[in-house]
């Protein structure tokens, strides 16, 4: 296993708590890279816990968002783990700033592994959340692998949909993909003869009043102070390489109509996004499964907000169900 080189200040975006205690760890995926996390759970607790691992939102670290959700449940009585993806933040994998749908579903499996082979985890109870890019990650992981007793996402997105299909589905035909794969090859070329990777994608540094809300929404929290980070690839140049190609032919969540866990999917009212986690709601089949929607919300709402973010729900489904 790399060995990873961590942070060892407190470098979050939000405050350290002073009810849970904290520690770093890393642990291997099956691709051979090294995943780093933040580890949370109640102060001076000796008991087993049920863990839940979290992640997201896409092209961001876990000093961020899922460090906030983790944090948070970490005082109300869970062990909980925020993790890097693999090739980000803190986490191994070259290049930088990739992705893939394979390997991030599988950094799910990873952490699960260390969670359930951990002394201070109950192994039979262990959930995870997935956040934005990472819900549909989390839900995909949720398909395959039963050790996970319950989901949550928050204000999801599916990134192989999206990159397949475009916004809303507008690009859903043949032509449109066609002239996206000749425009990312032609990319390839170039990063070969160059020895460089272009980014793609990724958060505009300057708003203007003609852009759609969510992308001043987006720059809000990754460019201003509210969210920066200067590891998060969404904090700088892109979200992925532009190389990221398999997102558009391997869609994710294929049985998510199979999965037999308990599922809560949040969304907020009012973001563009919520066409996702509304059509992955209606494939879904049992009564154990949960669309909150909040009211008002729009996409970034979920990532930071600690009084739109509907932790008290979230622990309780947990609690209910681990």
């Amino acid at each position: 296993m790399t060995i990873l080189k961590l942070t060892d200040e407190w470098d979050k975006v939000f405050p350290k708590s002073d009810n849970v205690s904290h520690k770093k760890v890393t642990f291997p995926n099956r691709y051979g890279i090294t995943i780093a996390a933040d580890v949370y759970k109640p102060a001076d607790c000796e008991d087993q816990l049920p863990a839940i691992a979290c992640c997201g939102p896409f092209g961001a670290v876990k000093e961020q968002v899922s460090g906030l959700y983790a944090q948070t449940l970490a005082e109300m009585g869970f062990l909980t783990m925020a993790f890097d993806p693999s090739f980000t933040g803190e986490s191994g994998g070259q290049p930088r700033d990739m992705a893939s749908p394979d390997i991030n579903t599988e950094d799910f499996q990873a952490a699960v592994d260390y969670l359930i082979t951990s002394d201070e985890v109950d192994a039979d109870r262990v959930g995870i959340i997935g956040v934005c890019g990472w819900g549909g990650m989390a839900l995909n992981a949720a398909s395959i692998d039963t050790r996970i007793k319950a989901t949550v996402t928050s204000t999801m997105y599916n990134m192989t949909r999206i990159n397949a299909k475009g916004y809303y589905d507008a690009d859903d035909n043949a032509d449109a993909r066609y002239e996206m794969k000749v425009a990312l090859n032609k990319q390839r070329t170039e990063d070969f003869k160059t020895g460089e990777y272009a980014k793609a994608g990724g958060v505009v540094k300057e708003v203007t009043e003609d852009m759609p809300q969510f992308v001043k929404d987006y720059h809000d929290f990754y460019i201003e102070p509210l969210g920066y980070h200067p590891r998060s690839p969404g904090s700088n140049d892109g979200w992925n390489v532009i190389g990221c190609m398999s997102f558009i032919s391997q869609p994710i969540i294929a049985y998510s109509d199979e999965i037999r866990t308990p599922i809560l999917m949040i969304h907020g009212e009012k973001a563009h996004s919520l066409y996702f986690s509304q059509d992955e709601f209606e494939k879904l089949t049992g009564d154990n499964k949960e669309l909150l929607i909040i009211p008002d919300a729009v996409h970034t709402d979920l990532y930071y907000k600690t009084d739109v973010i509907p932790f008290e729900k979230i622990a309780s489904f947990f609690n209910e169900n681990l």
